[in-house]
């Protein structure tokens, strides 16, 4: 499953590691965007399989950012 920023920013704090399993609703990623952070969320439970992004790389609305199993 793709997880995708919902925002244009910067990657924050990236909050999990390859391999480590998340609930449903588990903050991933923290994305700040206009000097607000704003989490973005597993949609499902499962494990994280690749992290696409890094701390301080700018994102757009749309990118892939993490694919969990």
């Amino acid at each position: 499953m793709n997880v995708l920023s919902e925002v244009s920013g910067t990657v924050w704090k990236v909050e999990v590691t390859v391999g480590q399993s998340v609930a449903e609703g588990d903050t991933l990623v923290i994305v700040e965007s206009m000097k607000m952070e704003i989490p973005v969320s597993a949609p499902k439970a499962g494990t994280v399989a690749e992290i696409r992004t890094a701390e301080g790389e700018p994102v757009t609305d749309g990118q892939l950012l993490v694919i969990l199993n």
